[in-house]
């Protein structure tokens, strides 16, 4: 009988964790078959995507509503550097409230659409603003449900292409975990430097690290939620400030909010959110590939350590560190994959905590406060006279 991590799926469904431990089980299985899956359909995405690729004045604006924008935040500062483009990652929740301050109509753009439902409210409309508002607008949608609105937005629309996750990857669960990361890496594939041939390699590695990993990591993870913690920073620099919000939100989601969590980047938890930091902190710091970045995280992991103040510190790294508390997930040189094995380490100690709090990770929110996919937002229509004043200074 098929199990995950080393629950049985009659002790899951008794704890209401199936969903969410089954999940993040099967994301290095789901990578490897998004990479088949574009090979694949490369001759359907690639006429679209290439063409505007190859516009030095493109600018790419990658989107999304909670977890789907952290997503686009991990992946921008990545994107910047390996490409040379212009990429910038906005949450869709900005984008609808301020459009006239995120969107540029003086630039041809593509919109990149993160969406595990493909309905959130602030995502369909910033579709529909971007439309409104900048002249040459292109959007990629990567969408995990197939009967959403966005993933039917394509259809009638010629600049409008919408690429489906594989399946399985419309997570259940409350939190976003296979959805998150197949988006990442769909993005990162599409859109970095690398053919699909040559990302084959490195994806392969991570994949077969991460299949490792989901086996031997439990022990650890579960020691760690139930050391008591109550407070959780987690902390890294570039693509790993965005993975650090990623994480921070799973604890916060899946403990119903019973964990107090923030993130920040290395540099810039002393510029006052060391405040935080006291005898009830778990601190998590990701260490970055590049040996030029990674010597702030070193300072600060020294420091940290020093200060003594937090209840336990963890460390995760591509490399191999003499320091206690620190371990190599996956040895590579590139952040990008990197931040799988980092990903699924956050995501497995997340449920965990859930479970060791007496929780419900399939739904830490019984009472429907918070809900999986959002409700109650009112999207209010952007006028002509208010594209008129935003755009009388042009």
């Amino acid at each position: 009988m098929k199990q995950y991590f080393s629950y049985s799926n009659e002790w899951l469904e008794q704890h209401n964790a199936q969903h969410t431990a089954r999940e993040i089980w099967q994301q290095p299985d789901l990578w490897h078959a998004l990479h088949q899956q574009l090979q694949e359909t490369q001759a359907q995405w690639q006429p679209f995507l290439q063409p505007l690729l190859d516009n030095p004045r493109l600018q790419i604006v990658l989107c999304g509503a909670g977890s789907s924008a952290f997503a686009g935040r991990a992946l921008a500062p990545w994107l910047r550097q390996q490409t040379g483009r212009d990429v910038v990652a906005y949450g869709t929740t900005d984008i609808v409230a301020n459009p006239h301050q995120y969107l540029d109509r003086s630039r041809p753009t593509l919109l990149v659409s993160f969406a595990r439902s493909g309905n959130s409210p602030e995502s369909v409309a910033s579709v529909a603003l971007a439309d409104q508002l900048v002249p040459e607008c292109y959007h990629l949608m990567l969408v995990c449900n197939p009967d959403s609105q966005l993933a039917n937005y394509a259809e009638g629309h010629d600049n409008v292409l919408a690429l489906l996750m594989p399946e399985g990857s419309n997570d259940q669960s409350f939190a976003m975990t296979s959805s998150f990361s197949c988006m990442l890496l769909s993005a990162a594939l599409l859109l970095g430097p690398h053919t699909l041939s040559e990302a084959h390699k490195p994806l392969g590695r991570m994949v077969a690290r991460c299949r490792e990993l989901r086996e031997t990591l439990q022990m650890q993870v579960k020691t760690l939620a139930a050391s008591g913690f109550r407070r959780y920073i987690t902390l890294g620099g570039s693509c790993f400030t965005g993975l650090a919000e990623e994480a921070s939100l799973k604890m916060l989601e899946l403990t119903a909010g019973r964990i107090v969590t923030r993130y920040d980047s290395s540099l810039g938890l002393r510029h006052g959110p060391k405040f935080m930091v006291d005898n009830q902190t778990l601190v998590l710091l990701m260490f970055s590939s590049d040996s030029y970045a990674r010597q702030y995280d070193v300072d600060l992991w020294h420091e940290l350590k020093r200060d003594g103040l937090a209840q336990q510190m963890v460390g995760l790294s591509g490399e191999p560190h003499d320091f206690a508390g620190v371990q190599t997930l996956h040895n590579d040189p590139d952040d990008l994959w990197l931040m799988f094995p980092y990903l699924l380490f956050v995501q497995m100690l997340a449920m965990e905590t859930s479970l060791a709090q007496g929780l419900t990770p399939d739904n830490p929110c019984p009472t429907g406060e918070v809900n999986r996919v959002v409700k109650g937002v009112t999207i209010y229509r952007y006028s002509r006279t208010a594209v008129q004043a935003s755009t009388a200074a042009l």
